[in-house]
């Protein structure tokens, strides 16, 4: 049934090969969405164990944002689940009540109707903007907060949650609010978080970075397991083939980041179409990278796995419904 399912994704692509991006991310609304259900914590790290099966996942940075679609937006990450199976990056971000909003800058002036600092702003304050797309037009769609973010996530897919001004131990007990631990991952930036975040909840999982195989090394002295963690080698792709290795060899999965480089080239319309890059994208994965970050998800997720049918035990975690 996935394999359909992929072949389908396929000709997406190929039926808008030399469309620009904003009008590639449009879908109709009543398109299905490529759901993910791990169904349980141990179920997500099941899913994110190494094995040499390819995964069907890219990470949406910020939900995928493109024309009419706003970053870290509940609309935008269900487009992005329209196109194609994947994690959605968000930013978690303190307003002045103490109320956690999902916005990525400090500021409000780039993405959003008001202008000031968001922590400067209450909760009731900030749900009377209206977020703004990529171009900077105006859209009907609020902020959302990180607990709408989080119920809406339940059975749809799984969310990232990046740090932003919001510590670990905050991010750890809205997880354990909304019992989202088997489709919520923490991003953590140094090993004493990860540590922290074992300590609070070994059930959480988390995307750490680990850019060489000297911070293999360190890691293992922290205590927190593999299972635990996707390994984020860094934006711009390590290639050292010995370093994914390593990290297989633990069991765990590697991801890098293709925002701040490769996607540029289609956004900057350096490139007409995304099949022009193809053989770069896929030449990471090659090189050992399990998933990819982009800004590009509609684009890139088809592209990439239109192929890589989803094999049994996993396949029970994706559907298109």
């Amino acid at each position: 049934m996935l394999i359909r399912f992929f072949a389908l994704a396929a000709l997406l692509v190929t039926a808008a090969s030399g469309i620009a991006q904003e009008n590639l991310a449009t879908a109709a609304p009543s398109s299905p969405l490529h759901r993910i259900d791990a169904h349980s914590p141990q179920g997500l790290e099941n899913l994110f164990k190494y094995t040499r099966e390819p995964l069907p996942l890219v990470s949406a940075h910020r939900g995928g944002p493109a024309q009419g679609f706003p970053e870290n937006c509940i609309a935008t990450f269900e487009n992005t689940l329209q196109h194609t199976f994947a994690m959605l990056e968000i930013d978690p971000r303190y307003a002045k009540d103490g109320a956690i909003v999902v916005h990525h800058d400090a500021d409000l002036q780039r993405t959003t109707t008001g202008k000031g600092r968001v922590a400067d702003f209450t909760l009731p304050e900030l749900k009377q903007l209206r977020l703004k797309d990529p171009a900077g037009t105006v859209t009907e769609y609020p902020i959302p907060t990180l607990d709408e973010v989080l119920e809406w996530a339940r059975g749809e897919t799984i969310l990232l949650l990046d740090q932003k001004d919001v510590p670990v131990a905050a991010r750890v007990k809205k997880i354990e609010e909304h019992k989202a631990e088997s489709y919520a991952l923490l991003i953590v930036y140094s090993f004493k978080d990860a540590k922290e975040c074992f300590a609070l909840n070994p059930h959480i999982m988390m995307e750490v970075m680990v850019p060489s195989r000297e911070k293999i090394a360190e890691f293992d002295q922290t205590g927190v397991p593999w299972p635990n963690v996707v390994a984020f080698v860094g934006h711009a792709p390590p290639e050292d083939a010995a370093l994914y290795e390593a990290i297989h060899a633990k069991g765990a999965r590697s991801i890098v980041g293709t925002s701040r480089n490769l996607d540029r080239q289609l956004t900057s319309r350096q490139v007409p179409q995304i099949s022009r890059l193809e053989p770069e994208y896929r030449a990471l994965l090659t090189r050992g990278a399990d998933l990819i970050e982009t800004d590009i998800p509609v684009e890139l997720g088809p592209l990439l796995y239109k192929s890589s049918p989803v094999r049994p035990p996993l396949d029970d975690y994706f559907r298109i419904k």
